[in-house]
């Protein structure tokens, strides 16, 4: 992290997180004993990670089928 930057400390082990979505993360995924409000921020960040893994994943799908048939197109063209 750079020296300038906010830093959210985890308030179990003091790991510092760039995001507070990453720390929420952490606090589910490596400490098990946590409250409402900190089990409904780890929820909230694991939907909002898995949303964007699936936009991840579709849009990589989407650009690798372009570049398929791109380079078919290419090579019909071309020989």
């Amino acid at each position: 992290m750079p020296p300038d930057a906010t830093a959210f400390a985890c308030p179990r082990c003091g790991r510092p997180f760039a995001r507070e979505r990453h720390r929420d993360l952490h606090l589910g995924a490596d400490h098990r004993d946590l409250d409402d409000d900190e089990r409904a921020a780890y929820e909230d960040a694991r939907e909002a990670e898995t949303d964007d893994l699936r936009r991840f994943r579709i849009v990589s799908l989407g650009t690798l089928v372009l570049l398929y048939f791109g380079f078919l197109l290419l090579y019909a063209v071309a020989a």
